[in-house]
């Protein structure tokens, strides 16, 4: 054989071996399915920082028997969530018991916030170990109240991210023109896109504060949405509680209990509010997604009706491609 033709041969040889010993890992991995829960539990309006009125408890059990594998709280104060993080340590469900949630101040203590000495803000708590938090302050909306979006990575899930916000409720114009609720809104979105670009795997839930039919949402849902209730969209997520024909096509079950003023576009039969919202990037998703908005608990002491929260537990389930 000529030289060349035999190192060639052996070059050849040896790239074959070569790839057939990469590991696994470097071939595409199977989708990633995560269970997602997320509640608005009006911590400070409603239970007045209480970690004794049956919140802890009833917000532990739901996300056990939901099987959750990231958990996000809104409007939630610092004792809560160290009440909450106890909880869950003594109820066995993170994977890791010294590094599974992350805490993101909206208010540091207030005097008739949190019983005024504790801060305000947002959690998210996970299975898995995290990453350090990315803690992004939102264009601010001309309250005392300095919104935020928080993120941290999965530690074993590497491209994985999980996040959470609260979007203000002001429709009041900021400096630029646009609505502070808007801005606030673009401005998260714009940080999932950079998230997205650095290859990674978001899953953001929260209190958006917009119905899924308002026009300052119509960026962020997939523009392969296109419903009578919920059209002109633009962008590229989808929402876990948006295909289910069922409930509201395009829109889903509503969220909280405030009644808006600009009815959904199933007020008939749903004349709620739609604002807490599970969304993901449609090119990470692979294959069917559920959501679902669970019964308010009334368990709760001291508060009318016994209610836990005017806002609902938001529930989703969604295979995604990670890396």
């Amino acid at each position: 054989m000529h030289p060349r033709k035999h190192l060639r041969s052996a070059l050849l040889i040896a790239l074959c071996a070569a790839l057939i010993a990469l590991p696994s890992s470097a071939t595409a991995s199977a989708p990633t399915a995560f269970n997602v829960w997320q509640w608005n539990v009006a911590g400070n309006k409603m239970h007045h920082g209480s970690t004794t009125d049956g919140l802890v408890s009833v917000a532990v059990s739901s996300i056990l028997n939901s099987d959750a594998h990231l958990v996000a709280f809104n409007e939630l104060c610092w004792g809560q969530y160290k009440a909450l993080q106890g909880a869950l340590r003594t109820a066995g469900w993170p994977n890791d018991s010294t590094n599974y949630s992350r805490f993101a101040t909206i208010l540091g203590p207030t005097e008739g916030v949190c019983d005024g000495n504790e801060d305000y803000g947002n959690a998210i708590f996970s299975k898995q170990p995290l990453s350090p938090a990315s803690r992004f302050t939102l264009p601010r909306d001309g309250t005392r109240e300095q919104r935020n979006l928080l993120c941290a990575g999965l530690l074993t899930t590497p491209g994985a991210r999980f996040c959470t916000t609260h979007i203000t409720t002001s429709n009041a114009l900021a400096d630029n023109g646009k609505k502070h609720n808007e801005n606030q809104l673009n401005f998260v979105l714009d940080q999932m896109e950079a998230y997205r670009a650095d290859g990674q795997t978001v899953v953001i839930a929260g209190d958006f504060n917009a119905q899924p039919d308002y026009g300052r949402l119509n960026n962020w849902y997939s523009s392969s949405l296109n419903t009578v209730n919920n059209g002109n969209n633009t962008g590229h997520y989808r929402e876990m509680d948006d295909n289910d024909p069922a409930a509201c096509h395009g829109y889903g079950a509503w969220t909280a209990n405030a009644i808006p003023a600009d009815p959904s576009p199933c007020a008939a039969v749903e004349p709620r509010s739609k604002v807490d919202l599970i969304f993901v990037r449609e090119d990470r998703i692979a294959g069917s997604y559920i959501g679902n908005a669970l019964a308010i608990p009334t368990t709760c002491t001291g508060i009318p009706e016994s209610a836990c929260s005017d806002h609902r537990i938001v529930t989703g389930t969604v295979p995604v491609l990670i890396g």
